[in-house]
């Protein structure tokens, strides 16, 4: 609780002005409610036993005064803590995201992404009860109880000693409830993510599940995961609950001592009954705010937890670190001097030597796992060489910042990302959009076809993962986007599979026109995109096996004549 304390209360420093008018109301709510015990006092021994009918006039605007105080405060203090907290969990959620974004490649392999939504969501809304209520009602409780405290001590200091005395001997109990609070939230969050990653499993997986009839083998997994999340939350819920009775009956004990003792105070004439009613309210009112606290005290266990495994993903730091040098000239030279990569202990790559020039083009065919999409990952840099060296320009690329590489490199994928948004936004994602630049890039990748028919053209609004669209149609679109960077290097993963024969032949066309001003790697799924390459790269269990053009391959390597047969 200490260690919350300190890491969030820093974030008040940026909000002085409303952190200035919340402990004002804070202060109002505090005096107003130790105001409301002192007005027991004139209202009995003035009022019903003097019968002071100016008292009697005068306490109405007194009880609507202290009680407007109360009021008012509260809702200043409500306003500007709220806001302070939810800015705060705004800036964290922002600060989370952009931290995720900047993983390496590694990292989303091995973490579940339901694992990353439910600390993005599940974790960030508990820290939020923190900084929005917790931490808020803590400081206005604490004042509370302190003038409270200091309003019972000045009225009687014997009578308070009861009090005082028996309260913290509920520290114990709570502190017990606290550890056990602390266990369940952990359990309880962790089940949330997995049941957040079942749930994403299924969403993603909709059409085997579909396509196999298998929603009842599903539903009972998810039951699964869902009836932990239940147990847990009710496991949290029982040990909180316990909080009540246990405090319940201690104040019962010391509101009952009090009681006797004053009650003997006032038969035996050394106190007033005004008096000892002004201090029986003030005690019942302070029984409240530490009732409160320990309430808090408990609810912020859900929170310790959620907030130190959302700091566990903010202290996972990038492996792929990006240089300081900017690659602001054209990619004219590419060299991969023995280079290997290794994924944990699984080896990918083998030693692979090769020198690629401008105006080159470059295929990579092999078996599926034989490295040809490894040694894609590496030249965007999602990885980097286990060992030897890539050179952009006769210069190592880890000395680029990644920005200026990755301006460099169009990337397109078998698996097409479409962003629900327009066409338009989709082909210059990342940049402004340039209309002329847009329809360009669109006629090269031959989308114009379909795209003037739609009634927005291209401000058309796609669906998520361009449902909206065919599937070659995305492809286009893939394609229109890596065009509209105006590439140094263009990498092809098997980045037309869904096109017919004829489209294909287009953008093959296309690409040809454009094969100067770039260098151009294509992961082959069909012969036709690469027969007219200038060099294919063979690859076998990690290793190029076989160099050379499509001729002097199905002259001379054995592997490629039977790929070449099955491509």
């Amino acid at each position: 609780m200490k260690n919350l304390l300190k890491q969030y209360l820093p974030y008040l420093v940026g909000y002085k002005r409303q952190f200035f008018f919340a402990i004002l109301g804070m202060i109002a709510v505090a005096v107003g409610t130790a105001g409301t015990a002192q007005l027991i006092k004139p209202v009995l021994d003035d009022v019903f036993i003097n019968k002071d009918t100016q008292m009697l006039t005068l306490m109405p605007f007194l009880l609507v005064g202290v009680f407007a105080l109360k009021g008012i405060g509260g809702y200043i203090q409500t306003y500007y803590t709220s806001y302070i907290g939810q800015d705060v969990v705004r800036k964290l959620r922002d600060k989370l995201v952009s931290h995720l974004t900047y993983m390496d490649m590694h990292f989303f392999k091995t973490i579940h992404t339901g694992e990353i939504l439910s600390r993005v969501t599940n974790d960030i809304t508990r820290i939020q009860v923190v900084v929005a209520n917790i931490i808020p009602d803590l400081i206005r409780e604490t004042l509370t109880v302190l003038a409270l405290t200091g309003y019972v001590i000045y009225e009687s200091p014997k009578l308070s000693f009861y009090f005082l005395i028996i309260m913290p001997l509920a520290i114990f109990p709570l502190t017990k409830l606290a550890k056990k609070m602390r266990k369940y939230s952990k359990l309880s969050q962790e089940s949330t993510a997995d049941m957040t990653a079942r749930l994403g499993e299924i969403l993603s997986n909709i059409e085997v599940i579909k396509a196999n009839s298998s929603q009842l083998y599903e539903q009972k997994r998810f039951e699964t995961e869902n009836q932990n999340v239940f147990k847990f939350i009710m496991k949290q819920i029982k040990t909180n609950a316990l909080t009540s009775p246990i405090m319940e009956i201690l104040g019962a004990v010391a509101i009952g001592a009090v009681i006797y003792i004053g009650g003997k105070e006032v038969i035996d004439g050394h106190m007033t009954v005004g008096a000892f009613f002004a201090f029986a309210t003030a005690l019942f009112m302070l029984y409240t705010p530490v009732k409160r606290l320990s309430s808090l005290y408990n609810k912020a266990q859900d929170a310790i937890t959620a907030n130190a495994r959302m700091h566990e993903l903010l202290n996972t730091k990038p492996q792929i670190v990006s240089g300081e040098e900017t690659l602001d000239t054209s990619i004219e030279h590419i060299t991969l001097d023995n280079v290997s990569l290794a994924y944990d202990d699984t080896p990918a790559l083998k030693n692979i030597q090769l020198e690629v020039k401008k105006g080159q083009s470059i295929a990579l065919v092999g078996d599926s796992g034989a490295g040809k999409s490894s040694l894609v990952n590496l030249l965007v840099r999602f990885y980097d060489p286990s060992s030897g060296q890539i050179f952009i320009n006769h210069q190592d690329y880890k000395t680029f910042t990644l920005p200026s590489l990755h301006k460099k490199i169009a990337y397109v994928t078998q698996r097409i990302y479409i962003f629900n948004d327009t066409i338009a936004a989709n082909v210059a994602y990342g940049e402004e959009i340039d209309e002329d630049r847009v329809q360009q890039a669109l006629e090269k990748a031959y989308a114009m076809e379909f795209i003037e028919k739609l009634e927005e053209g291209i401000y058309t609004v796609l669906s998520e993962s361009g449902n909206n669209l065919s599937g070659g149609q995305r492809q286009r679109i893939a394609l229109a986007r890596a065009l509209y960077k105006n590439p140094d290097i263009l990498i092809l993963d098997e980045a037309t599979s869904a096109l017919d024969n004829k489209s294909e032949a287009l953008i093959q066309k296309a690409l040809h026109a454009l094969k100067s001003e770039m260098i151009t790697f294509t992961v082959a799924h069909r012969l036709s995109t690469i027969e007219d390459a200038d060099m294919i790269l063979v690859f076998q269990e990690g290793e190029i096996i076989c160099r050379g053009t499509h001729t002097d391959l199905l002259q001379n390597c054995p592997t490629y004549q039977k790929l070449a047969k099955q491509l």
